[in-house]
């Protein structure tokens, strides 16, 4: 991407977060929290977040999975989708990520609805199969790429059929296509990818996304009913 072309889907990104997105004051408090508490700056973009609360509400999303939290950015945004009673369940490998997004949810007045876990989802969501949690309407994996294929089988297990798994970072500015075997994030995505592809319980695709955050794509599957 040079720099003029990368320039204007910067310019086109603000247009529709201005149109479609703006971030409310609850959005940017939670953005500057993150900021300041050193976070890495890899949130979804504000209409990134709003594809996702959109999601959400097409299927009528009453329980929703997010493994990935961060400052809990993406995980407002599916909150808000929500209806009354409906619950989220977040998971989020490092403590002090996990921290600040408890501060992001209690601001946004979202703490009877949000659940954060601290520790290394592969740990925690076996836990969730025997809690009464499962099934969810919607998962959305925004995690480490090396385990998404892991976090796959699990999203099958813990999802209703018709339910929607979604996975962002599937792209890696086109590193799938061939990728290095120093690069376990893009062949972590690359297999997944295949994955969702092969897999008979699954309708899917992955839609290319341009912008902000640069050159990447969200995967979009189905469980077959």
């Amino acid at each position: 991407m040079n720099m003029m072309t990368g320039d204007r889907f910067t310019r086109v990104d603000d247009y529709i977060d201005a149109l479609f997105a703006p971030e409310d004051a609850v959005l940017s408090a939670a953005q500057g929290r993150a900021r300041a508490a050193g976070l890495p700056d890899i949130q979804v973009s504000a209409n990134q977040g709003k594809l996702l609360y959109l999601f959400a509400k097409l299927v009528g999303a009453r329980h929703v999975l997010e493994i990935g939290t961060l400052a809990g950015y993406s995980t407002i945004w599916l909150a808000r989708a929500l209806p009354e009673n409906g619950r989220l369940i977040t998971l989020e490998l490092d403590p002090d990520h996990a921290r600040v997004a408890r501060d992001n949810v209690a601001a946004a007045g979202l703490v009877p609805e949000i659940t954060v876990v601290t520790g290394p989802a592969l740990d925690t969501l076996p836990t969730l199969e025997g809690a009464g949690a499962a099934p969810f309407d919607l998962v959305f994996l925004d995690a480490d790429k090396v385990n998404f294929p892991s976090y796959l089988d699990w999203a099958l297990k813990l999802a209703r059929p018709g339910a929607l798994i979604l996975a962002d970072n599937v792209i890696r500015e086109g590193k799938v296509l061939n990728p290095d075997d120093d690069d376990p994030s893009a062949l972590g995505a690359a297999a997944f990818n295949r994955q969702i592809a092969r897999n008979p319980r699954l309708e899917a695709v992955i839609l290319q996304q341009v912008g902000i955050k640069g050159h990447d794509g969200l995967a979009i599957a189905r469980i077959r009913d």
